[in-house]
């Protein structure tokens, strides 16, 4: 069977959009909540090295962290160096909100 051009295309898109649903949906179902990321904070306190729990927490509230950075209470600790470290740590890419 051979495909055209147009065929493999539309094959291409069709994934995009099927990965793109699934991210939407998988964001949808995260509950936005810093206490869930309460096994970070000797990372972002001290520049300590992350545990498996904390870097899963923190990809679990990927969604969330342009709303914590716009909250002044947050800000400081999302924002902080040692925060950034932590994200680059666990392969998790710091927003551009």
């Amino acid at each position: 069977m051979k495909l055209s051009y147009s065929g493999v295309a539309l094959c291409v898109v069709v994934m995009v959009a099927v990965m793109v649903s699934e991210e939407a949906r998988m964001a949808e179902a995260v509950t936005c909540s810093p206490v869930q990321l309460s096994s970070c904070l000797g990372p972002i306190n001290s520049g300590s090295p992350p545990s498996t729990t904390c870097c899963q927490k923190l990809r679990e509230q990927r969604p969330c962290l342009c709303g914590y950075l716009k909250n002044p209470s947050l800000r400081q600790y999302v924002n902080s160096p040692n925060a950034r470290k932590l994200a680059s740590n666990c392969g998790v890419p710091v927003p551009q909100c």
